[in-house]
């Protein structure tokens, strides 16, 4: 039997569950890109703070590449369990935040009217870095965004039918892996605007607000033995069904167009600057995490666990973080970076997650300019070395050659023609240097050049 509304009272009474009405609650957000982490992050905050009190937050997710969410969730009027795993076993939680999900085939008719109702207040998204159709230089690419799969023709399609009903904006809420989410959805947002609509982009800048937020919950592919165990515990089978670690975080910049849940009251953390945490879980978490993925994969790892675990491993992920990440970032006040690497890497041995390498190894080319290349030119900058990170990159450099494999990565096809015309000898220049596929701010000098060349060879030698 399967999770629903009907078959509640069939449900293990050892999980716990919200006591909220949720057919009285209203729709006031609306979500792009349901997936995995968001209902193990965002739809569990917003369920804890409905729990106690906050009414009409209910959740409309919407699914813009496949169909897998709504398959999952509406069958199960939106019900899901999120299972809490660490060594001390696991702990279940019913969420039932989502009222229902849109899928990819319901779009265009049915997402810009979600946007335009009347009691949606917050449109947030988890599109992956890839989702925000960035260029290298970060300008937005005007082609792939007016795509059926982009975001953005429903998004301000449905900001334009509210301007013409006269409601008012909305809050904009990224929750995605970028330094600065919420400026630089703005301004990708302008850009589109700028091609399409300018007269709504002005209505959207008065009238809509762009928090930029930290997310940090490690949540791996729930697979089908993770399915399995969670159904013989329930006594229902849920296909929605989220695993994660018991730590989860969230930091929101508190700049909010038409009000927002009590978050608060249930450990979300209202700032008014994010970007020390950002920052600092971009360049120490997310960038051991990459490092990991292509370090691991190449010594024939599969899981964060194995690879955290292994010696020829572990000291560059400690110096990562430590003295090469965390000597970068400008802490805020009682920010603890030494208190910070050591959970990071009490997270990362937790065996009972399972997280695969090669889910975080994917679109590597979206994630490391502000997982690595940011920390690489804050250092060049003062003249010092980042061997661990360098390491990282030489290993990234492998991975998308095909070393490890299928490369699932939006510019696999570019990176691959590089490395046949360049070879190891040039790929660094060719990709990192001025005018290079993936320039920044870092520039590599002729040392870093040939410690990245020499460590393609051999990619974890100290």
């Amino acid at each position: 039997m399967r999770l629903s509304q009907e078959t509640l009272d069939q449900l293990s009474p050892a999980v716990s569950r919200f006591g909220y009405d949720r057919a009285k609650q209203a729709v006031g957000i609306v979500h792009l890109g349901i997936g995995a982490f968001h209902r193990a992050h965002q739809a569990w905050y917003t369920d804890a703070a409905m729990d106690q009190g906050c009414r009409d937050w209910m959740i409309a997710g919407v699914s813009f590449r496949s169909r897998d969410a709504a398959v999952m969730l509406c069958p199960q009027d939106g019900l899901f369990t999120v299972a809490e795993r660490s060594g001390e076993g696991t702990a279940y939680r019913l969420i039932g935040s989502v009222r229902n999900v849109v899928p990819s085939t319901g779009v265009r008719p049915q997402a810009p009217a979600l946007i335009a109702a009347s009691p949606t207040r917050i449109v947030s998204l988890t599109i992956t870095e890839k989702g925000y159709c960035r260029l290298p230089d970060g300008k937005l690419d005007q082609v792939r965004a007016a795509a059926p799969a982009s975001i953005y023709p429903a998004l301000i399609d449905g900001l334009r039918r509210r301007r013409q009903a006269k409601l008012g904006g909305v809050t904009i809420l990224s929750c995605d892996n970028l330094a600065g989410n919420g400026a630089q959805l703005a301004r990708l947002v302008q850009d589109y605007c700028g091609c399409h609509d300018a007269e709504l982009g002005g209505w959207i800048a008065a009238e809509c607000s762009f928090p930029s937020t930290m997310v940090d919950r490690i949540v791996p592919a729930t697979t089908s033995l993770d399915l399995m165990q969670i159904e013989r515990f329930l006594g229902l089978r849920d296909a929605a069904a989220v695993v994660t670690e018991p730590f989860s975080q969230w930091v929101i910049e508190d700049r909010f167009a038409a009000g927002r849940p009590a978050w608060e009251k249930v450990g979300v953390e209202l700032v008014q600057d994010v970007a020390p945490y950002e920052t600092a879980k971009l360049r120490m978490l997310n960038g051991a995490h990459s490092a990991l993925a292509y370090l691991g994969l190449a010594q024939g790892h599969a899981f964060v666990h194995e690879a955290v675990a292994d010696p020829a491993i572990r000291p560059l992920i400690e110096r990562l973080m430590r003295q090469e990440a965390a000597e970068s970032l400008s802490p805020a006040d009682g920010q603890d970076l030494e208190a910070y690497a050591d959970s990071l890497l009490a997270r990362f041995a937790n065996s009972q997650l399972r997280h695969q390498l090669s889910q975080i190894a994917m679109d590597g080319s979206q994630k490391i300019k502000q997982r690595w290349l940011e920390t690489l030119a804050c250092h060049q900058r003062e003249a010092r070395q980042c061997p661990a990170i360098l390491t990282a990159v030489a290993a990234w450099l492998r991975h998308v050659r095909g070393d490890n494999g299928m490369v699932d990565d939006p510019m696999a096809n570019e990176l691959r023609a590089v490395w046949q015309r360049e070879g190891a000898g040039g790929i660094v220049d060719r990709l990192f240097g001025e005018g290079g596929l993936m320039a920044s701010a870092w520039r590599p000098s002729p040392a870093d050049r040939e410690f990245v060349i020499d460590r393609i060879a051999a990619p974890t030698r100290a």
